[in-house]
């Protein structure tokens, strides 16, 4: 067995272990407003995260291109509270003419 499976079973029984401490944690921890906030938070930092590295990289490069120019289009789209599909496309089609200008 070489590294590899090493680290995929032991990240395995990570997941495990955190997945089934997490279900027997009392229902009272969670009940508290400070902790039901910062789990209301938590996704949108991981999607921001996501979005942002998504955008903002090239493999292992920072690369600032036409994808940056869809991303602010969308933000200015949902600032403008535009409906879902209509920020999806804008931001598709900004992203799509400037990569086929440059």
């Amino acid at each position: 067995m070489n590294a590899f499976w090493v680290a995929t079973i032991g990240t395995s029984v990570i997941a495990f272990a955190l997945k089934y401490a997490g279900h027997n944690v009392p229902e009272k921890i969670f009940a508290h407003p400070k902790i039901q906030s910062i789990n209301a938070l938590i996704p949108i930092a991981l999607l921001s995260a996501l979005v942002a590295v998504q955008t903002l990289s090239e493999k292992s490069k920072l690369m600032i291109d036409h994808r940056l120019a869809g991303v602010g289009v969308a933000m200015l789209a949902l600032f403008l509270k535009a409906p879902f599909p209509v920020v999806v496309l804008s931001a598709a089609f900004t992203s799509a003419a400037i990569y086929n200008w440059l």
